[in-house]
């Protein structure tokens, strides 16, 4: 679905000419068409995600599917783990493990997942800043409503193949898998606003699991009101 200039401005409450500076400097995704920009929803979608920005009508929503208000982080948190002392050329491995967490995830469709995964681009680091970044797979897929997760990795040392856009280097990612496409974005909206928020910000190395958990639940509401 694409929308035009100003749908996207009246969606985020701004003037065309912010969208258009945002379309030069910071490389908000579009397309040229007929001396039209465009815009591709999901893309506009994910960008608005990572820089922390939300919509404030209804052209870049859809209708939430029904498990959407149930993607609590707490729950998902302890089914992806909590992995320390990780270094960045350990990630593909880590990640090949944390698939494995995913429940009733038919063999095949584990290792089809994990092989697209490993291939180059199977991976989008998203870095959102305060030292974060959130990967996840290139490849949305319809896992079923059970089959989400997040997984914390504290990386021993800086990650060096994203830049940060504050330039805190990155030390502590949150990786995930949506059960749908339809709620990949969702995912992405709610981890980067966790984290721009200062909801998600405390999690490091000197706090042990159980506190680890507890923060992240007492900031699982942080998903309401998130654009759907």
């Amino acid at each position: 679905m694409y929308l035009n200039l100003i749908q996207i401005a009246e969606s985020f409450g701004v003037s065309e000419s912010v969208v258009t500076d945002w379309v030069r400097k910071e490389g908000m995704p579009h397309v040229h068409d007929r001396g039209r920009i465009l815009f591709e929803r999901s893309q506009v979608m994910e960008w608005a995600a990572k820089h922390g920005l939300a919509a404030h009508t209804g052209f870049l929503s859809e209708p939430a599917p029904a498990q959407a208000d149930t993607l609590a982080l707490g729950p998902l948190l302890r089914r992806g783990g909590i992995w320390r002392d990780v270094l960045q050329t350990d990630l593909p491995q880590i990640c090949d493990r944390i698939v494995g967490r995913l429940p009733g995830l038919p063999g095949p469709v584990q290792n089809m997942l994990v092989q697209r995964m490993c291939a180059p681009g199977g991976v989008n680091i998203a870095p959102v800043g305060s030292g974060f970044a959130l990967p996840h797979p290139a490849m949305r897929v319809s896992l079923g409503e059970d089959c989400a997760l997040v997984a914390l990795i504290l990386l021993k040392t800086p990650f060096t193949k994203a830049d940060p856009p504050d330039g805190i280097p990155i030390t502590r990612m949150l990786f995930f898998i949506s059960p749908t496409p339809r709620l990949h974005v969702n995912m992405l909206g709610l981890l980067a606003k966790g984290i721009t928020s200062g909801a998600l910000q405390n999690l490091d190395a000197e706090m042990d699991d159980e506190a680890i958990f507890k923060v992240v639940e007492k900031g699982a509401d942080i998903h309401k009101g998130l654009p759907r």
